[in-house]
């Protein structure tokens, strides 16, 4: 038994409570506790951070995975919900946490992130982690930044005018870190996400320009080998039509020997017979004589 994943829990989420860390009621079904921990594991997933963020968004990554597993599981959901504690003993953490996200998710794709998004932003879901962001955080904005998905510096403004309404409604307290942020604060972290901008563009045109290298290879290896296929067709076809001949040289000789003594003989025979012939033509000769 331990609660050093509990601990751990609160360090990165700001909470122990594994129901409000999911947005989930005690109840909840198992297909909702799939759900939530889809959502949640957008926001951490290491692979839609930058480069210097990608260590402790894996630790978060894991950190819910193993968290997933507890509400998850019969027996350890009873002892947690009974007792307060999670069993976490066993995890091999080398393989459970991808495996998991591989076995019960699709790769996620651009489309597929786009998408939520845009189901994302504006929804009462949005208003509800921007809330419990502000509250976690007091009021910090690069907090606010870190664990509110697709928030960036664009959406300040936005963001600014939901909290104002939280705070007029008395859901949250005023905290002075977000309604008086420095100028200078403000400023480097506009700056940071300008060169984050930037990277990630020069990211996703280095990957688009290798993806069209690979997309043109690919064409250029199916050409080359229907070209390798239309040329053994034409040798084949060629051999199918001279090969035999060509190959055959023995049996050309002896036809062209037969040929040549076919002609010989003929010669011999003709030379041998010429009185025979004069004697034939006299013979015609005196019958049409008799004749007139």
């Amino acid at each position: 038994m331990s609660k050093g994943l509990l601990n751990t829990c609160e360090e990165l989420y700001g909470t122990k409570d594994l129901y409000e860390l999911f947005s989930i009621d005690k109840k909840a079904s198992e297909q909702e506790i799939k759900k939530a921990y889809y959502r949640l594991s957008l926001k951490t997933h290491p692979d839609r951070v930058p480069e210097d963020d990608k260590q402790t968004a894996t630790e978060r990554f894991k950190v819910l995975s193993k968290l997933y597993s507890v509400l998850t599981d019969k027996d350890k959901r009873a002892l947690y919900d009974e007792r307060g504690i999670v069993d976490d003993e066993g995890e091999n953490e080398a393989d459970t946490w991808k495996l998991r996200w591989q076995n019960l998710f699709k790769p996620l794709t651009d489309e597929d992130i786009d998408n939520f998004m845009k189901s994302y932003v504006g929804s009462e879901l949005e208003r509800t982690d921007i809330k419990k962001a502000y509250l976690n955080g007091r009021g910090c904005i690069n907090y606010m930044n870190q664990t509110v998905p697709f928030m960036s510096c664009e959406d300040e403004p936005r963001v600014a005018k939901i909290v104002q309404e939280l705070i007029d409604a008395g859901e949250v307290p005023a905290y002075d870190a977000f309604l008086k942020e420095p100028k200078a604060k403000r400023d480097r972290r506009h700056k940071k996400y300008a060169r984050e901008a930037k990277l990630a563009s020069e990211v996703k045109r280095q990957r688009d320009e290798e993806s069209e290298l690979s997309s043109l290879r690919k064409q250029l290896a199916v050409r080359n080998q229907e070209r390798k296929g239309t040329f053994e067709s034409m040798i084949a076809s060629l051999e199918a039509r001279y090969g035999a001949a060509n190959g055959d040289d023995d049996e050309e000789e002896f036809v062209l020997e037969s040929a040549k003594k076919s002609r010989s003989s003929a010669k011999k025979a003709k030379a041998t017979t010429p009185k025979a012939t004069n004697a034939a033509k006299g013979t015609r000769k005196s019958a049409r004589s008799a004749k007139s």
